[in-house]
């Protein structure tokens, strides 16, 4: 059995944006500059209501407001996502606290997954442009799911893959979309309060709020699955 300070096996299922990286702020900037030169109205506000944590296909045809075609849908992802990897490049960083978490719960045997609806091109610009592919067990990207979040089969996905029931797993989420997908999987919710302040991110119906991953510990995240 594995050494772990809990009686059953667990794992933590972490978001991209807005999780491992602190980096709303450069995704809206890019949607904002993507929609300007499509001549396409958009505000931070419809991005934080209708885009964060919606997979591609769901954003882009809300910006166009039309379905998108699959190949129409590769060209404007990646031409959108190429403004945002421009705008994040210099200031690439790991969220604060992220690594010390990261390998406290390595150190546990905590079983640890990424749920992103991000496309796999800026998976590798995160994921290996900061080292952190290692620590992970499991890696499910917007191309090997069928329904976007808020639908919970990213979470159940990645559940799945790293061999734990949903009820033993928690999700570390910024985005409402994010946050419902993991609930509907019958998991426990840690937000993040980067792209919602605390008081909204109060009725979002997750366990515990944080700013960051500084004062988390495995025997605190652990305990919230021992709590109704």
């Amino acid at each position: 059995m594995p050494n772990t300070t809990s009686d059953f096996p667990w794992a933590a299922l972490f978001d991209m944006d807005g999780v491992l990286v602190d980096n709303t702020d450069f995704h809206v900037n890019a949607w904002l500059q993507f929609a300007q030169k499509h001549n396409r109205p958009l505000t931070k506000e419809q991005y934080v209501e209708n885009i964060n944590g919606h997979v591609s296909a769901d954003a882009m045809a809300y910006v166009f407001q039309r379905p998108i075609s699959p190949g129409e849908l590769i060209v404007l992802t990646e031409e959108k996502e190429a403004i945002y990897r421009e705008l994040y490049r210099p200031h690439l960083a790991p969220a604060p606290g992220l690594l010390d978490f990261l390998n406290a719960l390595k150190e546990e045997h905590v079983r640890l997954a990424v749920g992103t609806s991000a496309p796999e091109s800026n998976v590798r610009f995160t994921l290996d442009g900061l080292s952190l592919r290692p620590y992970f067990d499991a890696i499910v990207d917007a191309s090997m799911i069928h329904k976007g979040k808020p639908d919970p089969e990213i979470y159940l996905t990645a559940a799945k893959r790293v061999g734990i029931e949903p009820a033993h797993c928690v999700v570390f989420e910024d985005a409402l979309a994010g946050i419902e997908a993991g609930l509907r999987a019958g998991m426990k919710v840690v937000a993040l309060a980067t792209t919602h302040t605390p008081d909204e991110l109060t009725d979002a119906g997750v366990s515990l709020i944080v700013s960051d991953f500084t004062d988390l510990t495995p025997d605190k995240v652990r305990n919230l699955l021992t709590t109704a």
